[in-house]
């Protein structure tokens, strides 16, 4: 399943687009949901209560309000992982694509072989995405959270907290299960604490320093824990 965006102030433009991506999806027989937005404000609204949905947007870069630029900035101030395709009609905005991470642009009117070209290097990207992320179902919606922002984990009764520098997500699990989809660079300190081994800031003598907080190390798995995390301080 793959979840697009088509952010366009153009009425016409948007229904031209979705009907190709249709026509390509349904050729690849890949499941989709196609959600379409009139400018940019609309869409902010909508991606901040659903980030986590989407996985590539069509985005145009001419729009009145927020131009298509600007939308896709406030995008990365929080979210890294949807891949951005920015629509056009004049090439000269393209080198701005670099500054937020666009994976390309499609000069308007679209033609099918581009779309299709803009999927599959999509599909490709959030391929490779799902190694580098940590997806937390809770009862507020799917998460899905790059590791290399991912401070801690520990364990709450029968709970698991996932604390990032931002936030803490807080879902039902077994932190042996959490540490085997993980693994490496996190490193386990105490029953109730897996650490992100890159993100630790010092390791004293009975404990660790990372993000701020103070996590003991048991003494079954010191011995472990501080040679590697004494590798990863060291890279």
């Amino acid at each position: 399943m793959i979840n697009i965006g088509i952010c366009d102030d153009s009425q016409e433009a948007r229904f031209l687009l979705s009907v190709t991506l249709e026509r390509i999806l349904d050729k690849k027989n890949i499941k989709y949901n196609i959600y379409e937005f009139s400018s940019g404000e609309r869409f902010l609204k909508w991606f901040n209560k659903y980030e986590n949905r989407l996985d590539l947007l069509f985005l145009d870069i001419e729009m009145l309000g927020i131009d298509g630029m600007d939308t896709a900035k406030r995008i990365r101030e929080f979210n890294s992982l949807v891949q951005i395709v920015f629509v056009t009609s004049h090439p000269t905005y393209v080198f701005d694509g670099y500054s937020v991470g666009a994976l390309g642009y499609i000069m308007k009117p679209a033609k099918e072989t581009q779309v299709e070209d803009a999927l599959e290097r999509a599909i490709f990207a959030l391929n490779k995405n799902k190694i580098d992320v940590y997806v937390i179902k809770n009862i507020d919606g799917i998460y899905k959270i790059p590791k290399h922002a991912i401070l801690f984990f520990y364990s709450e009764k029968r709970t698991i907290v996932c604390v990032t520098k931002d936030n803490n997500y807080t879902f039902y699990a077994k932190l042996d299960n959490v540490e085997e989809e993980v693994s490496m660079p996190f490193v386990r300190i105490h029953q109730r604490y897996l650490v992100n081994a890159d993100l630790v800031d010092r390791i004293n003598i009975d404990s660790v320093s990372i993000g701020g907080e103070e996590l003991p190390i048991s003494r079954s798995y010191k011995e472990k824990a501080v040679l590697e995390l004494s590798r990863s301080l060291l890279k």
